[in-house]
Parts: structure tokens; C-alpha cells; sequence
């Protein structure tokens, strides 16, 4: 099985070419394949396939010529990536199976059809703009943390730390608790802190996440847009741009009327090839 590994700001992903969905994935090899010590490691798996070859990318298919089938670390499926999208736009146009020379380039997801445009290191994917839809709480080592709940085509919980709280001082190692009856499929927890000004930005801030099936990651791309857009309306805003920094490096978030931009690096750092039979599940 041929694999490449790369990362969007230290969120990473082993990426399967898969072009006419002949690979049979499952949970338990995907799994087996993010295992950081017996298998390649990574915090999800983003499958290659063409949205013609794919049952949830066929519809998509006259909108976009490549499906993103993304899946968590821990073998679950996820609707949306915005580090992964990126990464997959990066491995498509290193693998010459996409031209970024045009405006901008279309790819199918589970949560709908993302495009990105790629300028050198940076790559940018237009998603859709983040929804706030309720009120809720996360409990984590004793704090109960009030949040904002927001639909990036994936469901988020952003909290923003009260002051005097040491965003680096939370205990990330067990998932926060949160109500299921508002989350039954899970969440993506995102705790954010503010940080000094950035120039040209409207907002700037420090983020951790807890992700579903993942546990903490160095970026999520969805939880950046959440937090940019929550950060926009505690400063009165509808749109705007927000810095978003990350343990792995720096996100920009900017949201408009109609959609959200995630901005940041996207880089492929290996490619070889594993043996199925030799992951331990």
C-alpha cells in the first residue's frame, strides 16, 4: 500500500492514493495505520479517491473530480478537515492529479464541495461560514467551561478561557465532558485565550483542541474557522479576519458574508510504501 504523510500546522494525516476506490478501508486499519509506535501515525487518514468511484462523493462528482475521504484516527468517519482538504489539495498537486493554476480548485468532502487556492506554502480552502446555534458547557478537570456550539459542517464547541486561566495548564489528555443531548454525535472542543494584536487582523487568539476521535491535535482547520467566528461576534462583527495560533503553527481564519477561509501551510513530508498484514490492529 503506497502512503504519503504531510501536515497542515502539525495536524497530520496519512494520505492513501486510492484514485478508483479499490482500497478497502476500515476502522480497524485505519486505526492500525495512525498508531504513532506500530504503524505511521498520524491524527486521521485522508483516502484519495476519485467522486465518481466513491458512494458519498458521486453525487459530487460533476462539481468535483476528487473526493476526500477523511476518517479520525480512531477509524471513525468525520464530515469535514480543513487541515486535511489542504493537505489533500497540497498531495494533489504534487502528485500532478490537479492544476492549481486555475482561480480555484474544487474538492468533494462529506460535508459538501470545499475549493482552495494555492499560493506557494500557504494554501487556502473557501468552507462553508460557521453557524453559532446554542449555548453549552465543557467539563474538564474539575472547571465546567461555558461555550458557544458551532456547525462548520462538523459540530464545534468553542470556550473561551475567563481570565486568570492558563490555557497551557488544562489537562487535554481525557476528552472533555459535554452534553450529548446537544452533541449526540460528539464535538471538537476548542479552548481559546486572547493574544497581543496582530496587524491587518480583527482578532487574535490562542487555541488547544480536544478532537472526537483524534484526542488533542496540534490544529484542527474547522476549529480555527468556529473560534474566528466566535471572536468576530464578542467584538461586535459579522466578518472579518482572525489570527488563530495553534501548539502547531499559525491559522487564518477569515469569514464573510456567505463563507470562511482557512489559510495556513501545508506540507508532505514522506512517501513510501506499508504492509497491511504487518499493522497490529
Amino acid at each position: 500500500m503506497e502512503f504519503t504523510k504531510g501536515h497542515g500546522a502539525g495536524n497530520d494525516f496519512v494520505i492513501l492514493p486510492d484514485p478508483d476506490g479499490a482500497l478497502e478501508l476500515t476502522p480497524g486499519l485505519v486505526a492500525a495505520l495512525c498508531d504513532r509506535r506500530r504503524g505511521i501515525g498520524g491524527d486521521g487518514v485522508v483516502r484519495v479517491v476519485r467522486a465518481a468511484k466513491h458512494p458519498e462523493g458521486a453525487a459530487l462528482a460533476g462539481e468535483a473530480e476528487w473526493f476526500m475521504d477523511y476518517w479520525n484516527a480512531d477509524g471513525s468517519y468525520a464530515e469535514m478537515c480543513g487541515n486535511g482538504a489542504r493537505v489533500f489539495v497540497r498531495y494533489l498537486v504534487a502528485a500532478g492529479l490537479a492544476d492549481p493554476a486555475g482561480e480555484t480548485l474544487p474538492v468533494a468532502t462529506r460535508a459538501g464541495v470545499v475549493r482552495a487556492v494555492v499560493q506557494g506554502e500557504t494554501i487556502a480552502v473557501e468552507m462553508r461560514r460557521p453557524r453559532m446555534y446554542d449555548t453549552a458547557s465543557a467539563a474538564l478537570g474539575g472547571l465546567t467551561l461555558a461555550g458557544t456550539a458551532v456547525d462548520v459542517g462538523n459540530p464545534h464547541l468553542v470556550c473561551s478561557l475567563p481570565a486568570g486561566l492558563d490555557l497551557a495548564a488544562l489537562d487535554l489528555t481525557r476528552a472533555p465532558d459535554v452534553d450529548p443531548t446537544v452533541f449526540p454525535a460528539g464535538v471538537n472542543v476548542e479552548f481559546t485565550t486572547p493574544a497581543e494584536p496582530v496587524d491587518g487582523t480583527d482578532g487574535h487568539v490562542l487555541m488547544r483542541v480536544y478532537e472526537r476521535g483524534s484526542a488533542e491535535t496540534l490544529a484542527c482547520g474547522t476549529g480555527a474557522c468556529a473560534v474566528g467566528a466566535v471572536v468576530l461576534r464578542d467584538a461586535g462583527q459579522d466578518t472579518g479576519t482572525v489570527t488563530v495560533d495553534v501548539p502547531g503553527g499559525r491559522l487564518t481564519v477569515t469569514v464573510t458574508d456567505d463563507s470562511c477561509w482557512l489559510a495556513g501551510p501545508a506540507v508532505l513530508v514522506a512517501t513510501g510504501e506499508i504492509a497491511p498484514t504487518a499493522l497490529q490492529p
